[in-house]
């Protein structure tokens, strides 16, 4: 479920990103202990640019850990895998199609229209924005997300906060 961006998830995200935010929605996921994990960000930004990835990865611990994992070379054993399983390619189409009937509830964008995010649905391309999907649409919704995230070693019920202050 999106909540409002607080100032302090305002704040937050913007130590975690290193950079001021921009056209939030909403948050899309937190951490146990209520910090921001996933952004819910406009599909068209305020400069006119449009934004396809409409659930953005903010926390930095998943996001080095992702990107370990895609160094590691989990993105191609993921796309090898999607190309022989049907099952796979069903439910990572079904996300794709989710993904673009939300974004396009909330402002069609002419320039992106059919393109979703993280390579879907034939394509493995970037974890970060598949786990973001994943996080704010719950297990089940991204299977290649849910992958990732299981990848990383992710516990819901565990304060990845703390973990990376330490």
């Amino acid at each position: 479920m999106i909540t409002p961006a607080s100032a302090k998830d305002l704040e937050v995200m913007e130590t975690q990103l290193g950079r001021p935010m921009r056209d939030v929605l909403g948050i899309a996921a937190r951490c146990v202990c209520g910090n921001p994990l996933v952004v819910q960000t406009k599909p068209r930004l305020a400069s006119g640019e449009p934004f396809p990835t409409f659930y953005y990865l903010t926390h930095p611990w998943l996001t080095a850990r992702l990107s370990t994992l895609e160094a590691s070379g989990l993105m191609a054993r993921l796309q090898d895998r999607l190309a022989l399983d049907p099952e796979l390619q069903a439910g990572y189409l079904k996300a794709h199609e989710s993904y673009l009937v939300e974004r396009e509830a909330l402002l069609a964008v002419p320039e992106i229209e059919g393109i979703s995010a993280g390579g879907m649905p034939t394509r493995v391309k970037c974890l970060h924005a598949l786990a973001a999907h994943a996080l704010a649409k719950g297990p089940g919704v991204n299977p290649i997300g849910d992958i990732a995230l299981i990848e990383v070693g992710f516990d819901p019920q565990a304060c990845i906060c703390k973990v990376n202050a330490e």
